[in-house]
């Protein structure tokens, strides 16, 4: 029971320890003295404090150190309410279609208002619902929503969106546009600031705080229609309402850093080897590790080398291994 404590509190305290690291790491160096100072510079305004040193870290690392935490947790919790709901551990958040439809609409928007940064995280939230939107209605007959029928709407809306991201990558001008839109698509936090956590924070918490509540409901749903009706909850209302808020927060999360892959297939199973399958306390602690990871693999990302490497060239290296090594132990099947 101690060790099981000590973990979770590593767990859970690790997020915030990596952002404090994230502030003061980086190639402009920041004195250890002057840290107690510069957190407190909102408060205080200490002319003390050196104006670039308080620029870099409440203007750029922190925003930066705050949207990595909030997608990583998004995207690791989003993939493990879905590979509950589907009971299947090769799933992930963008199962439904919301990465591929968010990639759509960002592109769309680069084409056409290439400078509105605001126009671009609309488009993606707004196509990201509406790929779900189409998945969960093809996956709606005779007014149920079998698991396999959400999986291959998903599969076939996923196709589509990426189609029309190719399309509009071949009509995109290939000086300007096209450079834009392919760095968007492999994820990044290069350009996040304040405004990013304005419009990507609310659907992200909401969608967070949705899937935490309803973390009991996803476990019974896991047992299948049957057993969740005996048991007196509402399959259809609640994988709706379970699909809605992993939506809300996987599109939040696209929308500011781009595609981001893996880490909704990666974090579930690494918290399940900790905590086991129970999604009561999966779904936390799948939140604490994705958001872990995510900023560990932005300041792996900006530090490495001398240019910055997209997070999803990274966030792929890492997952590709370990979903053969998943492929490996579930010999292609379910739990």
């Amino acid at each position: 029971m101690k060790n099981r404590r000590l973990i979770n509190t590593i767990i859970f305290l690790t997020p915030f320890v990596l952002v404090l690291v994230t502030l003061f790491n980086g190639r402009y160096p920041v004195p250890l003295k002057d840290i107690p100072s510069i957190l407190l510079y909102p408060l205080l305004k200490n002319e003390l404090v050196n104006d670039t040193y308080a620029t870099i870290i409440w203007d750029i690392r922190m925003p930066r150190a705050l949207l990595s935490a909030l997608a990583g947790a998004s995207l690791a919790v989003s993939g493990a309410a879905f590979q509950g709901l589907f009971h299947n551990p090769l799933v992930n958040s963008g199962m439904l279609g919301v990465s591929s439809g968010s990639g759509f609409g960002a592109a769309l928007a680069i084409l056409l208002f290439s400078r509105s940064s605001f126009l671009v995280y609309l488009f993606a939230l707004v196509f990201g619902g509406i790929a779900v939107t189409l998945s969960y209605t093809i996956g709606k007959i005779y007014n149920t929503t079998p698991t396999i029928m959400l999986v291959l709407g998903g599969t076939v809306v996923s196709s589509i969106f990426s189609s029309l991201i190719s399309l509009v990558k071949y009509m995109a001008d290939p000086y300007n546009q096209l450079p834009a839109i392919t760095f968007w698509l492999m994820g990044s936090f290069a350009s996040a600031n304040a405004q990013d956590i304005l419009i990507g924070a609310p659907p992200m918490i909401i969608g967070l705080t949705g899937l935490i509540m309803m973390r009991w409901r996803i476990n019974v749903l896991s047992m299948g229609d049957r057993e969740a009706h005996t048991l007196g909850i509402s399959s259809n209302m609640n994988k709706l309402a379970a699909i809605v808020f992993a939506t809300l927060s996987t599109a939040g999360a696209v929308c500011v850093s781009g595609n981001i892959g893996w880490v909704g297939l990666i974090i579930p199973h690494v918290g399940r080897m900790i905590v086991g399958n129970d999604n009561n306390r999966l779904i936390p602690v799948s939140c604490a590790l994705g958001a872990s990871f995510l900023i560990a693999i932005d300041n792996i990302s900006r530090t490495l080398t001398a240019g910055e490497i997209p997070i999803g060239i990274l966030t792929s290296l890492v997952g590709g291994p370990f979903f053969i090594y998943l492929l490996k132990k579930t010999k292609g099947g379910s739990w």
